[in-house]
């Protein structure tokens, strides 16, 4: 496939079942309405919501901007599956295949998924087809697994269909400078990657650069010179102002293998979400992070920023009176390979906590996530308190000015806000 190298029991409910099932959740973000008290039943969405995570990052090791690609298309197939058998209640994504409402939805989610996922990682696909078989062993033979084995092939294949030369894995670069702000590879690999990723078709949004900033501050400005004081105070790897707790965030934001996928799973268990209320959710997160996400690497191929490391061990050359060059100067992370200006990881956070509390109406959730790289697991109380802490953490790690930061998030929020006006809405109903 070019340019995409390195998707229970059955549920056969009455179509009029299943809808009333997925009306818990509106368009315009109301509240999720939980009627069932019994334990459920697996969910199919969550269950190859974690298949796809060993592929993307336990076996084949994509970093986060590459994740968000792969797991974008991976539920925007499983969600056009799981709501054409659902009746289409909501808007589809891409194709609505015919559906009675009596195929099997575990049997579509499984096929969606394993075939996206088959497609994107090729050399996977004895393991994942092993995946597959055991999940479709657990569905009884029949008409119902028959038609939804049928439906999921069709939104894969149309999910398929849609990114193929989307852009994926191209060959641009990021401009090296060499005049004072200007980017260039840092220590300790002095790598460049992911300039494709600015060049992506976007998923929802009509163009990758439709929110563009004003860019980085001047560097000859008073607010440069606080940005730059700030993260060469509190994000040098022996600062003696960053706390433990700072320290933990730090390390937890920057984890590779990312919480916030977990985070997604947590809470569709914890708010007891119908197969096709996981479905609606996974897909409209995951799309808007990864259109954030191109947003912002687009952003900074625009303006090439140079990463606090450098801006501090060349503060000479800035012509800024109040900032000082230290040659020596570390920060307590290691510097992802591409530009400052705008942080991938609070465009990527924005999206997602801006796109889970328009889904579920409301801020005040609480969840938590692991990570094995801090050793830590981090509670929060709302969406809104984990984006905080993101902004701040990038800083207190010395890999991103507070600009850089804040502006990402500014992005984030705007691709949740376009992405939710025109995508996954409720269909209105004929003659309404």
């Amino acid at each position: 496939m070019p340019k995409l190298r390195a998707a229970g029991r059955a549920s056969a409910l009455p179509r009029k079942a299943v809808c009333l099932a997925a009306a818990g959740v509106l368009a315009t973000g109301s509240p999720v309405a939980y009627a069932s008290a019994s334990p459920p039943a697996p969910n199919a969405v969550i269950v190859w919501d974690m298949n796809a995570q060993t592929a993307i990052w336990d076996v084949a090791g994509q970093q986060p901007q590459v994740q968000a690609h792969s797991f974008a298309m991976v539920h925007g197939a499983v969600y056009d599956a799981v709501n054409a058998i659902a009746g289409s209640p909501y808007q589809p994504y891409l194709i609505a295949p015919r559906a009675t409402g009596a195929e099997s939805a575990n049997a579509a989610v499984a096929t969606a998924a394993f075939r996206v996922l088959a497609a994107l990682f090729p050399a996977q696909q004895a393991r994942l087809q092993t995946q597959y078989d055991e999940s479709l062993a657990t569905i009884p033979d029949g008409t119902a697994k028959r038609r939804g084995i049928s439906v999921g092939a069709q939104a894969a294949a149309a999910m398929i269909a849609a990114r193929q030369d989307d852009g994926a894995f191209g060959d641009q670069t990021w401009t090296v400078g060499t005049q004072p702000g200007q980017w260039r590879p840092t220590p300790p690999a002095y790598a460049s990657d992911g300039a494709w990723v600015g060049h992506l078709k976007p998923f929802l949004i009509p163009s990758a650069s439709m929110f563009r900033t004003s860019g980085p501050p001047a560097l000859t400005s008073r607010r440069y010179a606080r940005d730059f004081n700030e993260v060469k105070t509190i994000g040098a790897a022996t600062s003696t102002v960053r706390t433990t707790d700072q320290t933990q965030a730090a390390i937890w934001w920057h984890d590779r293998h990312l919480a916030e996928w977990e985070i997604k799973r947590q809470l569709a268990t914890t708010q007891r979400l119908s197969t096709l209320q996981s479905a609606r959710m996974f897909a409209m997160v995951d799309l808007t992070e990864a259109d954030a996400t191109t947003a912002c690497f687009n952003e900074k191929a625009a303006w090439s920023f140079w990463r606090p490391i450098t801006a501090i061990q060349l503060a000479d050359t800035d012509g800024n009176p109040e900032t000082t060059a230290d040659p020596g100067w570390t920060p307590l992370l290691v510097t992802p390979p591409h530009p400052d200006f705008t942080s991938g990881h609070t465009c990527f956070t924005a999206a997602s906590m801006s796109a889970l509390a328009h889904f579920f109406g409301r801020d005040d959730i609480s969840f938590s996530g692991y990570s094995a790289a801090s050793g830590t697991t981090r509670h929060f109380r709302s969406f809104s308190q984990a984006l905080a802490e993101v902004i701040e953490a990038r800083v207190w790690g010395g890999i991103h000015t507070r600009t850089a930061d804040v502006q990402g998030a500014r992005i984030g929020k705007q691709v949740t806000a376009y992405a939710t006006t025109h995508y996954f809405r409720v269909k209105p109903k004929p003659g309404g």
